[in-house]
């Protein structure tokens, strides 16, 4: 995945003072975004909400993108989007957005997330405000804070020759499957729970465990980290719920894969590439060696 540059996207907590042209505005009605209803690339509005008829609960400020400022909202459920617009899951407009603008879209839904989600402290439970100059929210009464928060998730394809373990869980869609993925827990390093994933999903060991890369995935406020590993023992044994089947796929005959927009699908894309290339050197986008 191309990352936003640093000149393209700037985050920012205080809005400019004037107004700026190319505004875009990110509407959520809970986890749904307010999109332009035509099935063309989607579009957020230049516009706040209440010039479209709609009440916001909050707002806030995200930065600007390529010069244009950025902004989030969230309106009440009863809501009703206006003619030309429409309320859509993030993940039902992968087919219609370009990595820029999922990931902006991904950063408004956290942001809005975590500030409807600390309104009132954890400590104490007096109401928190938000902390000028941070994007923080401070409780007045015992001074505690609260940032936005991150659940990172390790994501690992096992690699064993040109194969590939993938597998599925009932939550996917019907005959979809993916690498193998899992939430860190407290005190674990990623290597660490890349291990323990494997071995309380599929009960197989891994070795030579190689970044490739990551992406932020707002479901709700997840940081996939995905690996590489080559297999080194043990058979197929489900163990865990989430997984309802597993197995060995070769590159010509694959099951169902997620969208391309995931890093899920960028890696099994990015392994079955340095398998179908001569080994040589290495591949230093995904941090992938090939041999020669």
């Amino acid at each position: 995945m191309r990352p936003l540059a640093e000149q393209d996207f700037l985050p920012g907590i205080e809005p400019p003072a004037e107004p700026a042209p190319g505004a875009r505005w990110y509407v959520f009605q809970e986890a749904r975004l307010l999109v332009s209803a035509d099935q063309g690339p989607a579009r957020v509005p230049g516009r706040p909400p209440q010039d479209l008829a709609l009440r916001p609960l909050r707002e806030g400020f995200l930065g600007t993108f390529r010069g244009a400022p950025c902004y989030v909202a969230e309106v009440g459920k009863e809501e009703v989007a206006p003619a030309g617009w429409a309320f859509e899951g993030l993940r039902r407009l992968f087919a219609r957005v370009d990595d820029d603008f999922f990931r902006l879209a991904a950063r408004a839904f956290q942001i809005k997330e975590w500030d409807r989600c600390h309104r009132y402290c954890g400590a104490c439970s007096s109401e928190t405000v938000r902390k000028p100059g941070e994007r923080a929210r401070e409780c007045p009464a015992c001074g505690e804070l609260f940032y936005p928060r991150l659940s990172p998730v390790v994501m690992i394809l096992i690699r064993r020759g040109r194969e590939l373990l993938l597998a599925r869980s009932p939550r996917f869609p019907k005959g979809m499957y993916s690498a193998l993925a899992g939430f860190v827990e407290p005190g674990e390093t990623l290597e660490e729970t890349a291990a323990r994933e494997v071995r309380e999903e599929v009960g197989l060991e891994i070795a030579g465990l190689r970044y490739f890369g990551s992406q932020s995935w707002p479901f709700p406020h997840s940081l996939m980290i995905a690996f590489v590993a080559e297999y080194a023992g043990g058979e197929i044994r489900l163990q865990d719920p989430e997984i309802e089947d597993a197995g060995w796929y070769s590159p010509d005959r694959l099951p169902e894969l997620p969208h391309p927009l995931s890093i899920a699908r960028r890696l099994i894309d990015g392994v079955i590439g340095q398998t179908q290339r001569k080994p040589g050197r290495a591949d230093s986008s995904h941090g992938i060696v090939r041999r020669e």
